[in-house]
């Protein structure tokens, strides 16, 4: 009897719920409505197209099509690893990614630190206003400034040429290839990053500061001992993230400054699979590069955030 009345009682609450969550979806349907044009976004454009990568497991024929064309299990996985073009392109990728992490990432952090300790709020907003703007710019624009900068009769030269050194071909140059993709990138991106590490610092417990002035810390210490670690868990969650990211370098910088000269250390995987796809038309190899491509984004981001957990940190989930 006991039992009945409970799955009765269940029922009437389920019943209840749907009867009032229904009221509140018709009750707010114009605000919901406003959900529209971001859902069909990314079902049309991320979630549909991910039963497209069932190529990555076919010979893909597109005159075929995706329920015609050949099975062909693992074997565009097994020729990543054969490959030796592919094992160089990924090499280089993981090498520019390094030095992203090692050099880019933390510059926003260092200048978010600096504009905080800036006393006079009408600079630090123009200074801000400077440094976000070249985050609008797209990189074709970055890449034909850098370009005007770094050719044989650009400004760069010329002042090495005036302090008496020899002129430097820098956008052939290979050994010179990686180091002006980190410079563009820390200067296209990083007055954009500042803005989650400012939010970060406007957080942090002002009773912390003043009473560690009054304890007699300066301005290093009271950075390292006290800003420092109240923006530990942001910058934690955003190299977390930062490395599902790392077989990523950033296609359209990385092919619009690609060229015969420096192609052995600048082809990476995007550009690769641009090649093989888009040019050749192997469109179940790349298929396959980029699921490999996501897999060791996931496996990283996995690894990363329990490693991060162990150390008592709050970490992704």
């Amino acid at each position: 009897m006991m039992a009945k009345e409970n799955i009765a009682g269940s029922s009437l609450t389920q019943k209840t719920f749907f009867q009032s969550l229904s009221h509140r979806l018709w009750r707010d349907r114009y605000i919901y409505l406003l959900l529209l044009p971001g859902l069909i976004y990314f079902l049309m454009f991320k979630i549909i197209p991910i039963f497209g990568n069932v190529i990555a497991f076919q010979n893909f024929n597109p005159f075929k099509g995706i329920m015609e064309s050949d099975f062909v299990g693992f074997a565009n996985f097994q020729r990543i690893f054969e490959d030796s073009e592919v094992l160089r392109v990924l090499r280089n990728t993981l090498f520019i990614s390094l030095m992203q992490i090692v050099f880019v990432f933390p510059a926003p952090i260092l200048l978010a630190i600096m504009l905080n300790e800036l006393a006079n709020e009408r600079i630090k907003r123009f200074i801000q206003s400077i440094v976000y703007l070249p985050h609008f710019f797209s990189w074709v624009v970055i890449i034909s400034i850098a370009t005007i900068f770094l050719k044989p009769e650009g400004l760069i030269n010329q002042l090495l040429m005036y302090m008496g050194y020899d002129w430097v071909s820098f956008m052939t140059n290979s050994h010179l290839f990686v180091p002006i993709v980190i410079v563009e990138l820390i200067w296209k991106e990083t007055g954009w990053s500042t803005i989650i590490f400012l939010a970060a610092l406007a957080s942090i417990n002002h009773e912390l500061l003043e009473a560690a002035i009054v304890d007699g810390a300066n301005r290093w210490k009271r950075i390292w001992h006290i800003i420092v670690p109240s923006i530990g868990p942001t910058v934690v969650i955003l190299l977390i993230l930062r490395l599902g990211t790392v077989l990523d370098s950033g296609f359209e910088q990385i092919f619009l400054m690609l060229n015969p000269f420096n192609k052995e250390i600048g082809n990476v995987l995007d550009t690769f699979v641009y090649e093989k796809g888009i040019k050749q038309s192997d469109y179940s190899f790349s298929a396959a590069v980029g699921l490999f491509k996501g897999l060791v984004g996931l496996v990283l981001v996995l690894g990363a955030n329990r490693i991060v957990k162990r150390f008592g940190h709050d970490g992704l989930f």
